[in-house]
């Protein structure tokens, strides 16, 4: 279970709010050497650009220094692997996807006190540039390219249909709550494309715990996934409890079926 509380993990950064995150669903995932290796980077990144009194030299730095001489690059080749999700394995294979890789950004962005937030755009975890004066500029921690409103549009429109318009809310400045939530949605869906379940089953409990309690739609995944395990009893608990609370949902009678199928079954002590 998550040790911190919705406030704690606003007040902490991104990245610390992650790995207490990944150590409630992974026991031995290796905060401490994860740590360390932070700090190692914002040393040396203190040491390169903190002498640079011009802000904007030094955020241009710290996209040179990242990107190209330490060589941090979204994985393209592999986007959905359970690598890119957490941070031990993105730190040592210098890969990931936007999330992880933006978290590690910003967490040396405010290492190096320049005015860089997150952005939960609805395609994906976007860094925000706020200089005083000046219009916000984005930033894609996917390959540390800026990013024009327009690319962002298009974006959207190819996730949300043609008729998808950029709203004010889309470019907002994120909590950590909430780019948490959707950083476990998306390491869930990982562990399950790769056959984990048992993983899988402790990244939805958290999820369930810390984020989304009583939410039937994370419900019906964790009877998914219980279903996975053979855990016939529990499954379908799960789904009666969403076939109850969204008796109109496309997939309820279906799931129906299931939880007669799975009833049948004996029951089994795990």
């Amino acid at each position: 279970m998550l040790r911190f509380t919705e406030q704690e993990l606003e007040q902490m950064p991104l990245v610390d709010g992650a790995v207490a995150m990944t150590e409630a669903v992974d026991p031995h995932f290796p905060a401490g050497w994860v740590s360390v290796q932070l700090e190692r980077l914002a040393q040396e990144a203190e040491h390169a650009l903190m002498d640079e009194p011009d802000s904007y030299l030094r955020l241009e730095g710290l996209l040179r220094l990242f990107y190209r001489e330490w060589g941090f690059i979204g994985d393209h080749e592999q986007y959905f692997s359970s690598d890119n999700v957490f941070l031990d394995k993105v730190l040592e294979r210098k890969k990931g996807i936007p999330v992880t890789l933006g978290a590690l950004f910003l967490f040396l962005a405010h290492r190096l006190d320049l005015p860089v937030r997150a952005v939960g755009f609805p395609t994906q975890f976007v860094l925000k540039v706020e200089w005083y004066g000046s219009d916000p500029q984005f930033i894609n921690p996917f390959d540390g390219e800026y990013l024009s409103k327009h690319v962002m549009a298009a974006w959207l429109k190819g996730h949300k249909g043609p008729f998808s318009e950029l709203r004010s809310e889309y470019f907002a400045t994120a909590g950590n709550y909430d780019i948490l939530a959707r950083w476990l949605t998306v390491m869930k869906s990982a562990l399950l494309r790769e056959g984990l379940f048992t993983e899988a089953l402790r990244c939805s409990d958290v999820v369930l715990g810390a984020f989304r309690p009583g939410d039937p739609h994370e419900i019906r995944d964790r009877g998914y996934i219980y279903q996975q395990l053979e855990c016939s009893h529990a499954a379908a608990l799960d789904y009666e409890y969403f076939i109850e609370q969204c008796p109109e949902d496309p997939a309820a009678e279906l799931l129906k079926l299931q939880v007669k199928e799975l009833n049948k079954e004996p029951l089994t002590l795990h």
